[in-house]
């Protein structure tokens, strides 16, 4: 095997891991939500990012950071912490599975955000995605088998929200590191998400708080593992194992509170799987 395609093979294995450190967090927060409340769990997911970053923070030096794009991040910051809110919220009402599938519709919302906000085009093989992201969500959640739960539309939210935050990611870029973008979410979403705590915060047990350790964990091991992956090869080779995520859930919500798995689910996790790929690919031939 040649060094490039070694490279593709690390990156792939480096994306899966990372997903299943991803569902391990969900599975966490789901566990979690049943004794504790959804504020408390946003800002120790928050909390535990920002601590891991304090070392890299230290190097850089304060001078670093300064920024003239204070509306961008504050932004950035309320609707990332909104996303996690909603979406924790669905986590702990809906099969882990289903939460995870519509929060997988981020990346095909992008791309509509950007047309209309941003003006970027948009080219037939990405709206051919789009189409096919959600016939795929479509045939997961298989509406015409039983009456959906409306928290759904919650997890919807929560994924238009984060579609819009990594919108702002490209729009900052112009001017903002990727440094800068990370430090001030951290920080911010740490201070946003501390202030319901003054009325909603309520005492841990020890157990909860191993779990909550362990959720911190795996978030940021995820987080390392992703990044490392997208700098062995490009998105467009290794993308598409994101999708993965949805079948890490199925299986963790099979195994911890009997959510079923359905030949429903399989079919529309392969066609999501498929519309990423395609969006992908369009990507790919767009920056040729």
């Amino acid at each position: 095997m040649d060094t490039p395609q070694r490279s593709v093979v690390i990156a792939s294995v480096l994306v899966l891991s990372a997903e299943l450190c991803f569902a391990g967090v969900s599975a966490l927060v789901k566990y979690l939500s049943t004794d504790l409340p959804s504020e408390q769990l946003v800002f120790f997911r928050s909390l535990m990012a920002f601590v891991v970053l304090l070392p890299w923070i230290w190097r850089k030096g304060t001078s670093a950071f300064r920024t003239q794009a204070w509306r961008f991040h504050l932004t950035r910051g309320i609707a990332g912490v909104v996303a996690m809110y909603l979406f924790f919220y669905a986590i702990a009402h809906i099969p882990l599975a289903q939460a995870t599938l519509v929060l997988l519709l981020s990346p095909f919302l992008i791309p509509v955000i950007g047309k209309f906000w941003l003006k970027e085009y948009v080219s037939r093989q990405t709206w051919l995605a789009i189409a096919i992201g959600f016939v795929g969500v479509y045939l997961f959640l298989n509406p015409t088998a039983a009456e959906l739960s409306p928290v759904i539309w919650i997890a919807f939210i929560a994924a238009v929200l984060a579609a819009y935050t990594k919108t702002l990611i490209r729009k900052m870029s112009a001017t903002e590191s990727s440094s800068k973008i990370v430090f001030y979410f951290s920080l911010l979403a740490t201070v946003i998400s501390a202030i319901p705590l003054l009325w909603r915060g309520e005492s841990i047990a020890n157990t909860h708080w191993i779990a909550i350790l362990l959720m911190g964990a795996l978030a940021v091991i995820g987080q390392l593992a992703m990044t490392r992956a997208y700098s062995l090869a490009p998105a467009a080779r290794v993308g598409v194992f994101t999708y993965s995520s949805v079948i890490f859930a199925s299986l963790m919500g099979y195994w911890f509170w009997d959510e079923p798995i359905t030949w429903f689910m399989l079919a529309g996790a392969i066609v999501i799987t498929l519309a990423g790929y395609l969006a992908l690919r369009s990507r790919r031939k767009a920056e040729i």
